[in-house]
């Protein structure tokens, strides 16, 4: 295991983090999670072949103790400072994507939040545009 990743790997570890801090690994986050790395702009270059093992890896160093210390760790190193929203904003996606926010996952948004040197009111509004985005009529 490497001391370092890449910014790709960093996202989908902050993405994958979400789906596990609550222990119930949904098939609604695992597919958005998919979605997102197919779509959005900051993965292009990324292999999508490659998901699947960067969520493993992500899942056995969170396994060891102290490992989510150690995914934030690297979710630091390899997340630039114009990108911290955007980390940000894809956690949230995926937490809000079964349409329920567990505590455990406020818990990590709030580490995560502090781990990216992000205000308060930055992640208010992200949060608040992924609630608008899975409102139910």
């Amino acid at each position: 295991m490497s001391s370092t990743v890449s910014l790709h790997q960093a996202l989908i570890y902050v993405m994958v983090t979400m789906t596990a801090v609550d222990g119930r690994i949904g098939d609604r986050e695992l597919h958005r999670i998919g979605r997102l790395v197919q779509t959005l702009p900051v993965f292009e270059g990324f292999d999508p072949e490659r998901l699947t093992h960067v969520t493993q890896e992500c899942g056995e160093i969170l396994q060891v103790d102290e490992g989510l210390d150690a995914v934030l760790g690297l979710v630091r190193q390899a997340v630039p400072d114009h990108l911290a929203a955007t980390a940000y904003a894809l956690a949230v996606e995926v937490a809000i994507s079964d349409q329920r926010i567990w505590q455990e996952e406020i818990r990590y948004l709030a580490r995560l939040r502090d781990t990216l040197s992000l205000d308060k009111l930055t992640t208010a509004a992200i949060e608040r545009a992924a609630t608008a985005r899975y409102q139910q009529a």
